[in-house]
Parts: C-alpha cells; structure tokens; sequence
C-alpha cells in the first residue's frame, strides 16, 4: 500500500485498490533488477528415466477434472 509519510503528494486509500497497487508497483520497478536469462536445453526423454509417483498423488491427480472447475 501506498505509505503516507513518504508519498505525501499522493491520495490515500486506506483499502489500497489496484490504482494504489498499480502506482507502488512503477514507483519500485527502477530499484528492482532482472536477474539475467537463462536459457537450458532441453533433456531428451531417453535420459528421463527412475520416476516415480507415489499412490496419493496419482489418486489425487486423477480426480482433477481436465479443464478446471
């Protein structure tokens, strides 16, 4: 949310608000820096091998519906 004491000049919604999220968000971006990309490749299936997916898991995978609810 946006601080009071420091931003003084801007409006404050004590509920915040996306407007308020949106505007703390620019004002940090510049102090914030991006790690650099890494790029992997990709692992061929034959090297994909020895895994295992415990009962409860595939139980509660299975009862996933397909799309969503």
């Amino acid at each position: 949310m946006t601080n009071p004491k420091i931003h003084g000049t801007v409006p404050f919604d004590p509920d915040g608000g996306l407007a308020a999220l949106r505007g703390d968000c620019a004002r940090m971006a510049p102090h914030w820096a991006a790690p650099a990309k890494v790029i992997t490749a990709p692992v061929p299936p034959s090297l994909i091998h020895g895994v295992t997916v415990p009962a409860t898991s595939a139980r509660l995978v299975d009862a996933m519906s397909d799309y969503g609810d």
